[in-house]
């Protein structure tokens, strides 16, 4: 498949929804639109809503079936940013090559903004549940799935410890937590909600979740990768941060070395997993290529 024009058409889909589902900034109070707004449109991969309409393909479905749970993801996706990015947190200046939300709306707005995102994200998840064939159950099961990955089972517990072990000499399974949690949490819940919302059958629902929590683990070590050589130019943002701040990550571990045999052996069992879908999984495994030599 030609899959740069693949991202293309289906980057195009979401961001149209993405317009439609978002409060216009017009609206009252519309600074607080406009900051989210601001944040959401910066550019961006799609990653986590791609997953979701990828997985719906894999399955036999067209993205109008899983879209409101797509752009859900996406705009938790992008209200983690906003934090990270505060002074209280990693305190960065720009985001994908753009002054960071609280730069331009302040930190009250930009709490607030990642806040009515996340809010929002919710609601759209509940409404997915409007969609001609989607089973209330599953939708219903989609929003833990994605509350957990989210909330301090995932995302937010795998912030957490990235903070507490800046500074400090960590082991192994520490490490793993964190990469698995701050990120292949939500990527994982992104796939799997998309498999929920199409009726997967118990052999391709475990499949999905194998190929998740591997490209899952993918993504952020090349993060980790980037932060180290990256081109700053390219990423939108400066390089070096993550051994300013003492991060822990893959490369400070281990080295760029095995950091990149890790990840080398992370896509070839994602690829693995795909396997129960013979022909039907273009896009999943096109994308395990995409992310492992991604620039930015």
């Amino acid at each position: 498949m030609d899959f740069k024009s693949y991202l293309k058409n289906r980057c195009l889909l979401v961001d149209k929804a993405l317009d439609k589902l978002m409060p216009p900034s017009e609206e009252y109070p519309s600074v607080i639109n406009q900051a989210m707004r601001y944040s959401v449109f910066a550019g961006g991969k799609r990653i986590r809503p791609l997953l979701v309409i990828m997985t719906a393909e894999t399955l036999g479905y067209k993205a109008e079936r899983v879209m409101p749970t797509a752009c859900a993801l996406e705009l938790i996706h992008t209200y983690s940013l906003i934090h990270d990015d505060l002074p209280c947190m990693d305190d960065d200046d720009f985001r994908r090559g753009q002054p960071t939300n609280h730069k331009v709306f302040g930190e009250n707005m930009a709490v607030l903004g990642g806040d009515g995102l996340l809010t929002l994200a919710f609601e759209l998840i509940a409404g997915n549940g409007g969609v001609k064939g989607v089973r209330q159950k599953n939708v219903l099961k989609s929003l833990q799935l994605i509350a957990e990955g989210a909330g301090t089972h995932g995302m937010v517990g795998g912030q957490v410890v990235d903070i507490i072990s800046e500074n400090k000499k960590i082991s192994e399974p520490v490490l793993q937590y964190i990469h698995t949690h701050k990120t292949g949490a939500l990527i994982r819940a992104s796939i799997l909600s998309g498999a929920l919302l199409c009726d997967a059958s118990k052999k391709e629902y475990l499949a999905l979740k194998s190929y998740g929590e591997h490209i899952g683990l993918v993504f952020q070590i090349v993060d980790d990768i980037l932060n180290v050589i990256g081109d700053e130019k390219k990423l939108g943002k400066a390089v070096g941060t993550d051994a300013v701040r003492k991060k822990v990550t893959y490369p400070a571990l281990y080295g760029l070395e095995q950091s990149r045999a890790e990840v080398k052996l992370l896509c070839e069992k994602a690829k693995l997993a795909l396997k129960v879908f013979g022909k039907k999984a273009p896009a999943l495994n096109a994308l395990v290529d995409y992310l492992e030599k991604r620039e930015a």
